[in-house]
């Protein structure tokens, strides 16, 4: 049995998007290097420089390492930190999308092509434009259409920006409004956006949107988004109170409601997940720390099936390593 087990051991993985092509899995994972540097809220000792891809043929089975499939010295715009990535396919090409930091320390964000889910893939020069902070999910939807998803605050600097402009005096509201997640339909060369990114906003129970001081519920980073039905699903990490949630909408730009917890705490500061179906059943990829024993920019990769009621709601996951 290895769900809920670390799917690889021989080096330190994070931050899972997942996809089926060809009847297989592909986990698009960041690659913590296993440093032992000093935490901070800037998230300077997450130093990835590289990516793999890991196949699962099914989910008995763990994952193969289909190799390093893209290094920072091979994109051209790029100077630290490659972030959480996610990938998809249009047509014969598998885009991969990935966050960096550029020559003036802005995240951004950027594609890679190749032929292969398993790649390789050769970057673009340039990042996407108009593109900034991290953790992109590539989603496509059921007309054809792809959107990308992102945002991260506090060493993702999404807290920054005000109407899509980056300003240094801009700051994490303490009050009013909390800060919300981005999306922007993708142009059809899936190198650009076909539209300014706009606010995904979650609003509560009573269809008031989400404050800035609702820590259990807010959005922090980490956005998968998936459709089940004629229902879009936004699902996302609250970071510094490390809940999964999720929230719902019959429209792929929102409002989304607030729905509940998708996936508790885990061992380890972080938690970034990804919901796919395979074969019927539905799969939740996510980290912990378990490998590293608590170190959090030493994490591992894990799955779980995932439970949906017959009203949408999710069941509850508590996978925390006791």
């Amino acid at each position: 049995m290895i769900q809920n087990k670390p799917l690889v051991t021989n080096m330190f993985t994070a931050d899972p998007s997942a996809h089926v092509f060809d009847g297989k899995i592909y986990i698009y994972p960041s690659h913590d290097p296993g440093e032992d540097v000093e935490n901070n809220d800037n998230g300077d000792q997450y130093n990835m420089r590289d990516y793999h891809v890991f196949e699962m043929a099914d989910t008995e089975n763990y994952p193969k390492d289909c190799g390093e499939v893209l290094h920072l010295k091979d994109v051209p715009w790029a100077s630290k930190q490659l972030w959480a990535p996610d990938c998809n396919k249009k047509g014969d090409t598998y885009y991969f999308i990935f966050p960096a930091r550029d020559k003036e320390g802005m995240f951004r964000l950027g594609i890679a092509t190749g032929k292969n889910p398993g790649g390789p893939f050769k970057a673009e020069p340039n990042p996407i434009p108009g593109s900034y902070s991290i953790d992109p999910c590539l989603f496509n939807d059921t007309d054809g259409e792809f959107y990308c998803t992102f945002g991260g605050i506090w060493g993702g600097q999404l807290d920054q920006y005000r109407n899509n402009v980056w300003g240094a005096d801009n700051k994490e509201p303490t009050e009013g409004y909390a800060v919300c997640g981005k999306i922007a339909k993708m142009a059809p060369d899936m190198k650009s956006f076909a539209e300014e990114p706009r606010d995904v906003v979650v609003l509560d129970e009573n269809g008031e949107q989400l404050k800035a001081t609702d820590h259990d519920r807010r959005y922090f980073e980490g956005p998968c988004q998936f459709k089940r039905g004629d229902t879009y699903y936004f699902t996302y990490s609250t970071g510094d109170t490390h809940n999964i949630v999720y929230a719902t909408s019959k429209n792929v730009y929102g409002p989304y409601t607030y729905g509940g917890v998708l996936l508790k705490p885990v061992l380890g500061w972080t938690n970034h997940h990804y919901c796919v179906e395979f074969n019927g059943k539905w799969y939740l990829f996510y980290h912990d720390c378990e490998l590293s024993k608590g170190v959090n920019q030493n994490r591992n990769i894990k799955f779980c099936e995932l439970k949906f009621n017959d009203d949408g709601s999710i069941d509850p996951i508590d996978a925390l390593v006791k």
